[in-house]
């Protein structure tokens, strides 16, 4: 990869980054860890949080644009 398209690949990661806070700022992504699948233990002296369905999503999310962008 060339100068160039590391640059516009650097831009492109910055540009997501902004979304996604937008997205948590706003609250639009309030669901995001409250999928059924993630576990959540609360009790009085501690909590314990395992988002296996939230981890699973992303997964598959950035597998699927990472292989289109390999693909271009």
């Amino acid at each position: 990869m060339n100068e160039r398209g590391v640059g516009l690949l650097i831009i492109g990661f910055g540009v997501a980054a902004v979304i996604v806070g937008v997205l948590v700022t706003t609250g639009a992504l309030s669901w995001f860890g409250r999928l059924p699948g993630d576990i959540r233990i609360e009790t009085a002296r501690s909590r314990i949080f395992i988002p296996i369905t939230s981890v699973i999503l992303v997964s598959v999310v950035l597998t699927l644009l990472l292989s289109m962008i390999h693909r271009c």
